[in-house]
């Protein structure tokens, strides 16, 4: 799968993938979004994404170390990254997955009418890490299944919930957005 990736990535999807890298925050959805939807326009939301990437980041890394998988260029040579590599074995999970469907679902259970665009963006943000050729396709399967779970627990603390109802009170105004109907 990765060869056949590598084997029709474009000059396009490469710097795409390479953009993409290095943005770890919610904001990866301005595409969904547009402009205003950026770190300075919305510090509450900016400060929610922190929280959540600093979660990922504490779950991810104890079971990274636990399975310890190669990344797929340092497995088979004849593999021609185009993103930064490691020669750390940490491949399983893939964390930037699993932040950004973290990312994904919170945002999405801000705005569930734009629930739809914000999986599209979190999916083809997700397959980059293949077209990086730095991650395993069972890599990002595990890192969005872990992102669902450990979202289910987040969702649930009562600092999420106060950070995610500013938040996204935040970003209808700002966004001029209609308040959501309960």
């Amino acid at each position: 799968e990765l060869h056949r990736i590598e084997n029709h990535r474009t000059a396009a999807d490469i710097a795409q993938a390479r953009a993409d890298e290095a943005e770890r925050e919610i904001f990866i959805f301005k595409t969904v979004l547009g402009a205003r939807f950026n770190a300075e326009m919305l510090p509450l939301k900016a400060k929610l994404s922190r929280h959540v990437e600093a979660t990922e980041k504490a779950d991810i890394e104890p079971v990274k170390n636990v399975f310890r998988r190669v990344r797929p260029y340092n497995f088979d040579k004849s593999l021609h990254p185009v993103c930064r590599t490691k020669t750390k074995n940490d491949s399983y999970p893939s964390g930037h997955t699993m932040t950004d469907y973290l990312m994904a679902l919170t945002l999405a259970s801000m705005l569930p009418e734009r629930r739809a665009a914000i999986f599209a963006r979190a999916d083809a943000y997700a397959h980059e890490r293949l077209v990086c050729g730095v991650h395993h396709p069972s890599d990002l399967e595990a890192g969005k299944e872990l992102a669902y779970a450990l979202f289910a627990v987040m969702a649930d603390t009562p600092r999420f919930k106060a950070e995610r109802a500013a938040a996204e009170a935040e970003m209808r105004q700002v966004l001029a957005l209609p308040a959501r109907a309960e």
